[in-house]
């Protein structure tokens, strides 16, 4: 089993920064691959950044490639994003998602664990 909570969100201007920590609980962690996902009002989910189970492959969505960074630190069994020059249309409910294995693009149907979400808001 693993647990996942994300925390982090919040608000910010556009071209600020934010960095969202997921913990994950479960000696499980550290071979589980992890993805973000987010999904904005009246909108699908959509997988943003995933990292391989010892973070030595990573992938990006084009629309956050070059600003966001995904990483992960299985000692402490915690996963990141930080997110760089953040845009309007960044503006979404974050989760932290973990699966035994991935696709890339980044699916929900690999997806067994998710985390409860963390809102993130950007204003201009």
């Amino acid at each position: 089993q693993v647990q996942l909570v994300e925390s982090g969100g919040g608000s910010v201007q556009a071209g600020g920064s934010l960095r969202l920590s997921c913990a994950g609980s479960g000696y499980m962690f550290s071979i589980a691959y992890m993805q973000w996902f987010r999904q904005a009002p009246g909108k699908e989910r959509e997988g943003v950044a995933a990292i391989s189970r010892e973070g030595g492959v990573t992938y990006y969505a084009d629309s956050v490639k070059g600003r966001f960074t995904i990483s992960r630190d299985n000692v402490k069994n915690m996963l990141y994003l930080q997110m760089n020059t953040l845009k309007i249309e960044d503006t979404a409910m974050y989760y932290c998602a973990a699966g035994w294995s991935w696709s890339l693009p980044p699916t929900e149907s690999t997806v067994t664990y998710w985390g409860q979400g963390t809102q993130v808001t950007v204003s201009s």
